[in-house]
């Protein structure tokens, strides 16, 4: 069986590193945990190691609610819990009264130090409180390194994981209507812009697919896809509901701000 056919081209790459963690698994019969991953990634997962039956993965971001989570993979006779994977929590203390810090400012500053996004959760922030999640392997790294969110010092507090701050996604589901699920069509629909603009958005690489930037305005958009546009929040297509009379695809959206 092709198992790239159930994929886009781009996702290559990450489908022969699913291959070679779950080699892995199968030879050595111990556990495989990764880096985050985004939801798409956890999806690709899913759908790799799901159909077998002596290999299993779990997902755990911290928080049940949290989007970007670590994978275990591991032999079925293994028994896993929360602490397998390894994931630290803290929360950053400043001075609230005369600074704000936004979550594009702390995902600058520890990817200033040189690592990857992979090794970093969730960023959550409520009022004035800020947490972030991390691969417990760096976190003492990180407790030394990070010292300063833009020109404002900061300090760091490690928290347990029951502490973390549960941040709910809110959700405005519309339906509309779409030529084609090109990305700058759908783009052009679902903020109610130009194609023309859409388009320029696209090719500046302001937009992501499933957390991917995509500079192709001919990118074919599919139901589960995730769009993000800098400055304009996330959209993702939930379902497509078939054609109209004028041969438009109806599709069902959701939108967050």
């Amino acid at each position: 069986m092709n198992i790239y056919q159930h994929f886009r081209p781009e996702e290559r790459e990450f489908i022969d590193q699913v291959l070679q963690w779950k080699e892995f698994v199968e030879n050595s019969y111990s556990s495989k945990l990764t880096d985050f991953l985004d939801p798409r990634e956890q999806q690709i997962i899913k759908t790799i190691i799901g159909t077998q039956s002596e290999i299993k993965v779990a997902f755990f971001g911290g928080l049940e609610e949290n989007e970007r989570k670590r994978a275990l993979i591991y032999p079925d006779y293994l028994n896993v819990d929360k602490d397998d994977f390894n994931i630290q929590l803290f929360e950053i203390e400043y001075a609230t009264k005369f600074i704000t810090i936004e979550h594009p400012q702390v995902l600058g500053s520890l990817m200033g130090l040189g690592l990857k996004r992979g090794k970093f959760g969730d960023i959550l922030i409520q009022n004035d409180r800020v947490q972030f999640l991390l691969v417990k392997e760096i976190s003492d790294y990180i407790q030394m390194q990070l010292t300063h969110i833009g020109r404002s010092s900061i300090s760091l507090k490690e928290i347990p994981l029951a502490e973390g701050m549960n941040i709910l996604d809110s959700w405005q589901e519309v339906s509309t209507t779409v030529s084609s699920l090109r990305l700058d069509t759908v783009l052009s629909t679902l903020l109610n812009i130009s194609r023309q603009r859409s388009q320029e958005y696209i090719k500046s690489g302001r937009v992501k697919v499933n957390w991917t930037t995509i500079e192709n305005p001919a990118f074919d958009c599919d139901v589960a896809d995730m769009i993000s546009v800098r400055g304009h929040g996330r959209s993702k297509i939930i379902s497509i509901e078939g054609r109209t009379k004028k041969d438009k695809l109806r599709i069902i959206a959701g939108k967050q701000r």
